[in-house]
């Protein structure tokens, strides 16, 4: 079975919810995982497998919590062409700027030579108040990527 490390992008928790149940469910299927609130770069397999899960705050931007680690991915571009990953973007529609910064973070991993496992998740907390639930439907689409 695969190990994961979850990393999160939260402003009001949210994220972080989502990371602790997707945990519990990878961890009943078998898999090994690590959640991570405040990633650094240089502590991450870059040979791994990251689950990103990430709320866009204010207009676009990433949370407080993750601006370290995108700040690290866009200084150092490291190579990450053996990383796999995925991403799970939360953000509301009413805003134009709709789960901006998992779009981004997305582009940022693409651009260090990352392969994404499946299509990325946009969770629309207008449609969707508990991201927890679409969350983990998207999870059995993307468990199939991990053997």
């Amino acid at each position: 079975m695969a190990t994961i490390t979850l990393i999160t992008g939260s402003t009001l928790g949210g994220a972080e919810y989502v990371a602790d149940h997707l945990a519990d469910q990878l961890g009943k299927a078998g898999h090994q995982t690590d959640i991570l609130n405040q990633a650094d770069l240089a502590a991450l397999d870059p040979e791994g497998i990251w689950l990103l899960i990430c709320s866009t705050h204010g207009a676009g931007e990433f949370p407080d919590n993750i601006q370290p680690f995108v700040t690290q991915l866009r200084e150092e571009q490291p190579s990450l062409q053996q990383l796999k990953y995925g991403v799970i973007a939360i953000g509301d529609s009413s805003y134009d700027t709709f789960c901006q910064a998992g779009k981004d973070l997305d582009q940022l991993l693409q651009d260090c030579g990352a392969q994404r496992l499946g299509e990325r998740l946009e969770i629309d907390v207008q449609r969707d108040p508990v991201p927890e639930d679409p969350a983990e439907m998207w999870l059995e689409t993307w468990q199939p990527f991990l053997s």
